[in-house]
């Protein structure tokens, strides 16, 4: 299959300018998007090590993202947090600003060997304030709600991204937690970027620690209610997989008035305030 990827995509990315109140999502795999709202870049989870397990080679080449503005890293998992690839990210785009949960910036920090004043700690509740843009934190369950007993922190993070009137969550790797809801109820989301592969006791035994299931995802969705819904996080690992057409058509029949899109890779989403 053919899509859009290194300099093409590159391309279009910083070539898109977004209306006020819109903005534009790249799926390149996995749980990793490209956001462009306002006047910013943000990549979210990128993940671009060529891994020979992977079933979809990346997109872009990392010391090609000159564009980048914010780089977020929802938990440190190598499909999430990228750790070789953060240092070429961090060359590539020197204005680039780094957000990793509060609880891993320490840490990740000196691993990683980026200046202190480029990586920002973000946590439940924290709202960060970057290149006119607002990140506001709250926890993600993968699989269980687990805040560090010390600084009641979380390792594991979703995101809302505000900005220009218009805001996108990116749930990180998460399960339904109790309030989950209710707090993103508080938003008004032009999209949500949902992960369906679903979890169960084969894969924890390999330590594949899970997520929603579709038929999960789309209660959320339900009770969240976005202008649309993308579903992620489904595609890169053999048995670690999900059908998204199931996802769609459970939403389909369960919430009709709702818009579900199934990402295609490189292929630029247009969201806007619901």
């Amino acid at each position: 299959m053919q899509y859009p990827m290194g300099e093409a995509l590159l391309g279009a990315i910083k070539g898109t300018v977004p209306a006020a109140g819109r903005a534009v999502l790249w799926w390149l795999g996995q749980h990793s998007f490209v956001l462009r709202l306002g006047a910013a870049t943000v990549y979210i989870d990128p993940y671009l090590t060529d891994n020979p397990r992977r079933r979809v080679r990346p997109l872009l080449d990392a010391a090609a993202v000159t564009n980048a503005d914010i780089i977020i890293g929802t938990h440190d998992h190598s499909d999430h947090i990228d750790r070789p690839v953060w240092p070429l990210l961090a060359q590539a785009s020197p204005q680039a600003v780094f957000v990793v949960p509060e609880l891993l910036r320490t840490a990740l920090t000196a691993d990683l060997g980026l200046p202190a004043a480029r990586v920002r700690g973000l946590d439940d509740g924290r709202v960060l304030e970057l290149c006119g843009l607002r990140l506001h934190g709250l926890p993600a369950a993968h699989e269980l709600l687990e805040p560090d007993p010390l600084s009641g922190g979380y390792r594991a993070l979703g995101v809302v991204i505000e900005g220009g009137g218009c805001s996108v969550y990116h749930a990180g790797d998460t399960c339904i937690y109790e309030g989950m809801q209710e707090r993103l109820r508080a938003f008004r989301l032009a999209a949500a970027l949902l992960p369906i592969n679903g979890r169960d006791a084969e894969r924890l035994a390999r330590n594949c620690i899970g997520n929603m299931t579709f038929q999960e995802a789309a209660d959320l969705a339900g009770a969240i209610r976005p202008g649309v819904t993308l579903c992620a996080h489904f595609d890169m690992f053999m048995g670690n997989m999900e059908d998204p057409r199931k996802f769609a058509d459970y939403m389909r029949v369960k919430y009709p008035d709702l818009t579900t899109v199934i990402p295609e890779y490189g292929i630029g989403i247009e969201v806007g305030a619901c």
